[in-house]
C-alpha cells in the first residue's frame, strides 16, 4: 500500500482538496491534449488561408466518431484497475494492465488502416464542400497514422489515473505539446506542407507522448507495471472492462454521430461558417475539458470506494464534483463568451469568420455547465458499475433528440441558430434524467450494502 501514498488517497482525507488535487492535472492534461488539433487549426488559419482551416476544423467530429468507441474502452479500464486497486487484489492488476494495453496497441491499429482507407468515402458521407474535401482527406489520413499512439496513450493515462497519479501524464503531455508546436511552426512554414504538416506533427507529437508513457509503466516497480514482452489479454479483465467501457463507448460514439449529422448540416451553409464554427468548438472544447476533469475524478474516486466498499463516500464524491463542475464550468463558459471575440481572433483573421464563430459561443459557453453535470452523474453511475443505462438515456435524450431536431425544427427554420439550439436543450432533458438516474441507483446500492452489513 505503500505505493498509494504517492498518489492522490481518494479512500481516506478530505473529498474536496483531494478531488482538486487528482483534476487539476487532469484538466491541464486535457487542454494540452486539446492544443494538438487546436495549434493545427491556429497554424493553418494564421498562414495558410480559411479553406485550410475549414478542412482541418471539420474533420474534428468525424475523428471522435471514430475514435470514441475503444477510448471509451479506456473508461472501462480505469474503473477495472481503480477498483481492484480499492479492494487491495494487487496480483489481478497485473492482469488488468497487460489487458488495457494489449487493446489499445490492437485498437489504434485498426483505427489507422480505416481511418488511411475511408477518410474520402466518409467526409462525402458528411457533405464536405468540393472546396476543403481534398484538403481534410489529406489531413485524415496523415492524422491517422499517430493512432496507434494516442489509443497507447488514452489507455496508459488511464492506468495512472486510476491509482491517482495525474501528475506525470500532464508532464509527458507538455513535451509533447511542445513538440507539437515546434514541428507545427517547421512543416506549415518551412516544408510548406499545409495541412498534411499539421497533421503530421500531431502524429509524431502522439508517438512522443505514447513512448513516454509506456516508458513510467515499463519503470513501475509496483502492481501497475506494464510487461511488454507479455501482451495478453485476460478474459475476466476483458469482461470487467467491457462492462463499463463497451457502453461509455458507444455512448461517446453516438453523441458524435449526433455532432456528424450537425456539421453535415454546417457544411450546407460555406467555408466561412464551418471555419467559424471549427474555431468555436475548439474554443469551448477547453471549457469541456476543464469540467471533464471532474467527471475522471468523479468516476475513478467513486470506482477505488466501492472496490474498498465505502458506500458513504460515494454520495459526497458525488456532491463535491457536482459543485466543482458548476463553479469551474459556469465561470469559464461565460468567461469565453464575453472574451469570445478575442479568442476566436487566435484561430482567423476574418472578419466573418469570428462572427461566425461568436454565434455557437453564445448557444455553447452560457449554459454549459449543464452539461458537465450531466457528465458527473454519468461518471459516478458508471464507477458504481451501472453503464448500460446511462448510455440508452443518452442515446434518446442526446443523439435520438438532435436526429429528431434536425429533421424538424431545423428544417423548416433551416438556420445556424436553429442548429445550435439543439444543444442546451438536449443537456437540460438528459441531464435532468440521468441525475434522477443516480439518485435511484446510489440509495439501491446503499440498501444493498446496509443487508449485506446486517446479514455479514
Amino acid at each position: 500500500m505503500n505505493k498509494l501514498r504517492k498518489n492522490v488517497d481518494m479512500l481516506n482525507g478530505r473529498l474536496f482538496s483531494n478531488i482538486l488535487l487528482f483534476s487539476l492535472p487532469v484538466m491541464a492534461s486535457g487542454i494540452i491534449q486539446l492544443l494538438f488539433n487546436t495549434i493545427d487549426m491556429i497554424v493553418v488559419g494564421k498562414f495558410s488561408g480559411s479553406a485550410s482551416m475549414a478542412a482541418v476544423s471539420s474533420t474534428g467530429s468525424l475523428v471522435s466518431l471514430l475514435t470514441n468507441l475503444f477510448i471509451g474502452l479506456s473508461v472501462g479500464s480505469s474503473v477495472c484497475i481503480a477498483k481492484r486497486i480499492g479492494s487491495g487484489d494487487f496480483e489481478s492488476i497485473y492482469k488488468a494492465v497487460q489487458t488495457s494495453i494489449t487493446l489499445a496497441v490492437a485498437f489504434g491499429l485498426i483505427l489507422m488502416a480505416g481511418g488511411i482507407i475511408f477518410s474520402k468515402t466518409l467526409l462525402l458521407m458528411m457533405k464536405s464542400p468540393e472546396d476543403v474535401i481534398d484538403l481534410s482527406a489529406l489531413y485524415l489520413r496523415v492524422y491517422f497514422i499517430g493512432m496507434p499512439a494516442t489509443m497507447v496513450y488514452n489507455f496508459a493515462a488511464a492506468v495512472l489515473r486510476a491509482k491517482g497519479d495525474t501528475k506525470r501524464p500532464l508532464l509527458i503531455l507538455s513535451i509533447a505539446g511542445i513538440a507539437n508546436v515546434v514541428l507545427n511552426l517547421f512543416f506549415v512554414l518551412v516544408v510548406k506542407m499545409d495541412v498534411a504538416g499539421v497533421a503530421l506533427a500531431s502524429a509524431i507529437s502522439s508517438y512522443v507522448s505514447a513512448v513516454m508513457v509506456l516508458i513510467v509503466l515499463i519503470s513501475d516497480p509496483g502492481f501497475t507495471r506494464f510487461d511488454p514482452k507479455d501482451l495478453f489479454i485476460d478474459k475476466e479483465a476483458l469482461a470487467e472492462i467491457s462492462k463499463v467501457g463497451i457502453p461509455a463507448g458507444i455512448q461517446s460514439t453516438l453523441f458524435s454521430l449526433s455532432n456528424v449529422v450537425i456539421q453535415s448540416s454546417i457544411n450546407e451553409f460555406g467555408s466561412v461558417v464551418m471555419a467559424g464554427n471549427g474555431a468555436a468548438s475548439s474554443v469551448s472544447n477547453f471549457v469541456y475539458n476543464i469540467m471533464n476533469a471532474f467527471y475522471q475524478s468523479c468516476l475513478t474516486f467513486t470506482s477505488q470506494n466501492i472496490g474498498a466498499g465505502k458506500i458513504d463516500r460515494v454520495g459526497k464524491i458525488l456532491l463535491v464534483s457536482l459543485l466543482c463542475v458548476v463553479v469551474f464550468g459556469g465561470t469559464m463558459g461565460n468567461l469565453f463568451y464575453l472574451s469570445g471575440r478575442t479568442l476566436l481572433s487566435f484561430y482567423s483573421n476574418d472578419a466573418a469568420v469570428i462572427e461566425a464563430g461568436m454565434v455557437r459561443l453564445a448557444y455553447i459557453c452560457i449554459l454549459y455547465f449543464i452539461y458537465g453535470m450531466m457528465d458527473i452523474f454519468v461518471g459516478s453511475l458508471r464507477g458504481m458499475g451501472v453503464s448500460m443505462l446511462p448510455m440508452i438515456v443518452s442515446l434518446l435524450g442526446i443523439c435520438a433528440f438532435r436526429l429528431l431536431w434536425v429533421d424538424t425544427y431545423f428544417q423548416s427554420h433551416h438556420t445556424v441558430e436553429g442548429l445550435y439550439l439543439s444543444y442546451p436543450v438536449s443537456w437540460i432533458i438528459t441531464c435532468t434524467i440521468q441525475g434522477l438516474l443516480c439518485l435511484f441507483t446510489y440509495r439501491k446500492l446503499k440498501r444493498q450494502y446496509k443487508t449485506k452489513e446486517e446479514t455479514a
